[in-house]
């Protein structure tokens, strides 16, 4: 894909992927016990809506601009809420010129006792994050390649959280790699939340990425799909793949998720998917 995120940031993936990264965070911070969240392609932290990048392609206004602009049903409405309160604290004038990245989101939900490890090895990215994470004692920012930290950094010291695997999918094999991974880290921490983004651009890929899940052999996926149609050239669609999810989390984005399609859907072929993998079906 060459996923320069400055240029997509704030987009429709984004809105999915961070409205459905803070539900999680809420649901941890429900038990007082500290919670560790290592997020392993954290890219830069903060974005600029007003930068050229943003600026050339327009297509956060399509994405978190149309959705703060737009009346959701009250229960949707209330679930998105804590998301667009995040993004609203990092725009203190109103207007939209400044989007959080996911470590961002992660920091401003964070409780004193909770630990962020951000792992970014583009090395102007690693710096603009270290500069976004503000020296918070909370946070640690690492220049690693995201698939080195993820076997490096499991198991943490805290016995319950989230890691968060949203890599640039640059290279072809990207999808069989996510695969492997993710098996292999939910062996060293069982206890652990994971949390997958994918573009689904390449839909027979997406279908083996599935199934090589659905055979992994870990407990309890849960797989969610959201499509604004579209154009064939663009991205129109994403996934997540959540392992461990919190108990209630499938019937929030049951609720959330229709609303947000429709309010995101740019053309025919808009929609969303939602299913498990494996376990509680």
């Amino acid at each position: 894909m060459n996923y320069r995120h400055a240029f997509h940031a704030g987009n429709f993936a984004d809105v999915f992927k961070h409205a459905v990264l803070v539900r999680i965070l809420l649901h941890l911070r429900e038990k007082p016990a500290a919670f560790r969240v290592i997020d392993t392609h954290a890219g830069a932290g903060l974005y600029d809506l007003t930068g050229p990048e943003a600026e050339r392609t327009g297509e956060w206004r399509q994405g978190i601009g149309r959705v703060r602009a737009t009346p959701l049903a009250p229960a949707a409405a209330s679930l998105l809420a804590p998301y667009l309160e995040v993004v609203a604290a990092f725009n203190p004038g109103g207007a939209l010129a400044r989007y959080p990245g996911s470590p961002l989101l992660v920091l401003r939900l964070m409780r004193s006792q909770d630990r962020l490890t951000a792992c970014e090895l583009e090395p102007s990215a690693n710096a603009a994050l270290k500069r976004a994470l503000a020296a918070d004692l909370r946070a640690k920012s690492v220049a690693i390649d995201g698939w080195v930290g993820l076997n490096a950094f499991l198991p943490p010291k805290e016995r319950r959280g989230l890691v968060l695997i949203d890599p640039p999918f640059e290279q072809p094999d990207e999808f069989s790699r996510l695969a492997h991974a993710i098996v292999k880290a939910q062996r060293k921490w069982p206890t652990g939340i994971y949390m997958l983004w994918y573009p689904i651009k390449d839909r027979r890929a997406v279908t083996h990425f599935g199934r090589a899940l659905a055979e992994s052999g870990i407990p309890k996926i849960l797989r969610a799909e959201l499509s604004i149609g579209g154009g064939a050239d663009d991205l129109g669609a994403a996934g997540l793949v959540l392992v461990n999810p919190p108990w209630r989390l499938a019937e929030e984005m049951e609720t959330l998720l229709g609303p947000l399609a429709r309010v995101l859907a740019r053309g025919p072929g808009g929609g969303y998917g939602l299913d498990w993998l494996r376990g509680e079906n």
